[in-house]
């Protein structure tokens, strides 16, 4: 099934394309590879802030990568047309803001990562990463994660 279509199929619905919040650009396509910069996690019109070990635990640090997975994906079909045209999710670094004894960085990213698969499946979903704690990020946001697509 294309990743349109798994989309609808799972009901999932992507929130409109984040504009950038400085002197900056979502996304830069060169080549068959599209670059999205960092993308941070909305509820409706507002960040959702919060730090990983202080007030949040793992479970909404998850949530929290998810929704930025959603905003990334929005912002990819929006560069593309159609995330169909995504051959394989290459490459993600996923920031969590997190207290230096926060140990749970990969779970917390897992929630951007499960998603990647569910949508796209196994092989194109799957993708190497990157998942490093931070001591902050901008807004308080919990997560930021960015991504590089290989595109046809």
């Amino acid at each position: 099934m294309s990743a349109d279509a798994n989309l609808k199929a799972k009901g999932i619905t992507l929130p409109p394309p984040n504009a950038p919040l400085a002197n900056y650009v979502t996304s830069v396509r060169t080549g068959n590879l599209l670059y999205l910069a960092g993308h941070g996690p909305f509820k409706g019109a507002k960040h959702t802030k919060g730090k990983l070990g202080q007030d949040m635990g793992v479970d909404q640090g998850y949530e929290a990568a998810r929704e930025v997975g959603l905003a990334l994906l929005s912002t990819a079909k929006a560069a593309l047309g159609s995330l169909d045209k995504v051959k394989r999710v290459v490459k993600v670094l996923g920031m969590v803001n997190a207290m230096p004894d926060f140990g749970d960085h990969p779970k917390v990213i897992n929630g951007f990562s499960d998603l990647m698969v569910d949508v796209f499946g196994e092989a194109v979903g799957k993708h190497a990463r990157s998942a490093v704690g931070m001591g902050s990020l901008p807004n308080g946001i919990p997560v930021e994660i960015e991504v590089i697509f290989e595109v046809e």
